[in-house]
């Protein structure tokens, strides 16, 4: 399968949250206005909304994200990033958002402020991808060995966070976790 095939949605204004929910979902579900709606339920007392950019321009947080998931009868888990993620289990995760600093630039020029991103992971025919919206194209992780190689080193970054993506049941059960490391 080429990059080709794997849908890719690349990054506009500060909507990184909305590419990164479509990018796991692989299909343009979310948009800047349902985003935006979804911040008005979430804070609907609040002139200035507190999950959004007071610009107006996205930079949402993450419980736009979780609410939008739901929307989908999905559930996003938050990944303790003192466990392993050798004790995940893959099968029950339909992919991964990820929180990371990112430079910020105007143009080529690159400058020394780091501001939040989200990016999605997923597997698309087999093979895991890279599906942040600002690179070019999705980018080829290959299988489950290499994407927990390249999970930790993301998660490695002292400010990087992950969320799961998984179906309601798996959240409630707690199957995404490997059952030699499930305790209830």
């Amino acid at each position: 399968m080429s990059e080709g095939d794997v849908f890719h949605e690349k990054q506009r204004l500060e909507l990184c949250a909305i590419h990164a929910l479509n990018n796991v979902l692989q299909e343009r579900v979310f948009t800047k206005e349902t985003a935006d709606d979804i911040c008005k339920r979430l804070a609907p007392q609040c002139v200035v909304n507190p999950h959004r950019s007071v610009l107006g321009t996205g930079n949402y947080d993450v419980n736009v994200i979780m609410a939008a998931l739901q929307s989908r009868e999905l559930a996003a888990v938050w990944w303790d990033k003192r466990r392993s993620v050798q004790s995940l289990c893959m099968s029950k995760v339909q992919g991964f958002i990820l929180n990371v600093p990112s430079r910020v630039s105007l143009g080529i020029v690159s400058l020394p402020l780091r501001r939040r991103h989200w990016l999605a992971v997923r597997q698309v025919n087999g093979q895991y991808y890279n599906l942040d919206s600002k690179l070019k194209n999705p980018v080829c992780i290959g299988g489950e060995a290499e994407l927990r190689s390249f999970l930790s080193e993301q998660l490695s970054q002292d400010v990087a966070e992950m969320l799961l993506v998984v179906q309601r049941e798996v959240e409630e059960d707690g199957s995404w976790l490997n059952s030699d490391n499930f305790k209830k």
